[in-house]
């Protein structure tokens, strides 16, 4: 799966999952701030794209991932 893939995937499940509004999802939005996404939604959220993507990220790895474009370069990275 490669960068836009992935970027499709967590667009459409932040969409899905917890209402996001596609027009504020852009790779500089801030999960947290601007996307209201907590560290429970963030758990949800990376189970999902695991599940989706076929691809694990380590949760320690999740812990410095602030925007949408860190969340697609974990997943990018992931094995």
């Amino acid at each position: 799966m490669n960068r836009e893939q992935i970027y499709q995937v967590l667009s459409q499940n932040l969409q899905e999952l917890f209402g996001v509004d596609p027009e504020i999802i852009k790779p500089e939005a801030r999960l947290y701030e601007d996307l209201d996404i907590d560290s429970i939604d963030a758990v949800d959220l990376i189970v999902k794209m695991r599940q989706l993507t076929n691809k694990r990220i380590e949760p320690e790895m999740f812990k410095s991932v602030r925007t949408i474009d860190d969340v697609v370069k974990a997943f990018e990275a992931a094995q």
